[in-house]
């Protein structure tokens, strides 16, 4: 028997079922770079063309991400499972995450995966506070299909409350 109430447990129901995608959000702060599974991202805007992304704000690479900074959003293919695993595992402060991965790095850009289904380069415009994550808008400076014949990974919770 679950220890949630029956109208939470319903409701959990209900918000997992909203769609997303999955994606590896990739950014440098100096020396470092790191990536990290997210699922939160919405188009939100055609001109300029921008995005909007929720990350946990307990998680360091929030803090890189400040109003100015460059990020990837690369795009994430269905069945590219190894990827879903490496980047859902987190990393240490000092841990690369990237070891095995194929990156391709363009000059003021944050790695982009070379397996990718596709990339977006964006710039950080602002940062809202939504509860336990944060709410980042950024503008999208460019980006390419790299699998241009392959299905976006769409993800679907069975419980809307957790990952």
């Amino acid at each position: 028997m679950s220890a949630l109430p029956e109208e939470t447990r319903l409701l959990a129901a209900a918000l997992g079922r909203l769609p997303s995608g999955l994606f590896v959000l990739t950014a440098s702060q100096a020396q470092r770079e790191t990536g990290i599974l997210v699922s939160w991202v919405q188009q939100c805007s055609f001109s300029p063309p921008r995005l909007s992304v929720a990350i946990n704000n307990q998680r360091e690479i929030a803090d890189w991400l400040t109003p100015g900074r460059p990020f990837t959003l690369n795009l994430l293919a269905e069945g590219q499972n190894s990827l879903v695993g490496h980047f859902a595992r987190g990393f240490a402060p000092d841990e690369s995450a990237f070891t095995g991965i194929a990156v391709q790095h363009l000059p003021g850009c944050a790695p982009i995966l070379a397996d990718a289904l596709g990339y977006l380069l964006c710039e950080v415009v602002s940062r809202f506070p939504a509860g336990d994550h944060d709410l980042f808008i950024a503008t999208v400076l460019a980006g390419q299909l790299l699998q241009p014949n392959a299905s976006p990974y769409v993800h679907l919770r069975k419980n809307g409350l957790r990952y």
